[in-house]
């Protein structure tokens, strides 16, 4: 996530918290540097950029993952990555949901979609995991789909040959990284939006 991370040269004043927290905004990735800027950390890079602009730190341990807090349009969101690696992903969320009480209406998830190009964006009020082995996972421990979801297109593999797990695994490029830094910041409408209880706005302005 460096990558991203270093697009901001001004650091942002963390902002004051208030009230109870409303969302759950998790972005999905794998923890370590090996990882880092791969297309399957979209989700991490795209939180990143997410609590840079909201002035927020996310490195205080909790829930089996790295979160920080913030307020977005108004309301206390919690901003997490989980460390349990992408396919335990559930045990984090889950954990963070039950502890806030909040219902899956109350979840928005960051992610990579191999199946959308580079600069594509997708949002989604519920549904399946459509092969996203860290949606599964949330899936399976909140027992409901019905949670937001944005997802961001990493491309898909260059031929049907192509193992997916390098792909996924592979490192963004800088012409690739620089498209989705707007890509992640249109990210925070979005969320905003969805909260706001616009998501058809969020999709038919950013879909």
């Amino acid at each position: 996530m460096a990558f991203f991370k270093k697009k901001k040269t001004e650091p942002i004043p963390e902002t004051r918290v208030y009230g109870p927290v409303e969302y759950v905004i998790c972005g999905l990735g794998n923890p370590g540097d090996r990882y880092g800027n791969t297309r399957h950390n979209a989700g991490y890079c795209a939180l990143d950029v997410l609590a840079m602009d909201l002035g927020a730190r996310v490195d205080r341990i909790r829930f089996h993952a790295l979160t920080g807090e913030a307020m977005l349009d108004g309301r206390h969101v919690l901003l997490m990555k989980p460390t349990t690696y992408m396919n335990l992903s559930g045990e984090a969320v889950g954990e963070a949901m039950t502890f806030y009480k909040l219902p899956p209406e109350r979840l928005i998830v960051l992610s990579d979609d191999i199946s959308l190009p580079v600069g594509k964006m997708r949002i989604r009020a519920k549904g399946s995991a459509g092969g996203h082995n860290g949606l599964k996972n949330i899936i399976q421990h909140l027992g409901s789909d019905g949670f937001a979801r944005i997802r961001f297109g990493v491309g898909e593999k260059p031929n049907p040959e192509y193992d997916l797990a390098d792909w996924v695994l592979g490192k963004f490029t800088e012409e690739e990284g620089r498209t989705l830094l707007t890509l992640f910041q249109n990210g925070k409408d979005a969320a905003a939006l969805i909260m706001a209880g616009k998501i058809s706005d969020a999709m038919s302005r950013y879909n």
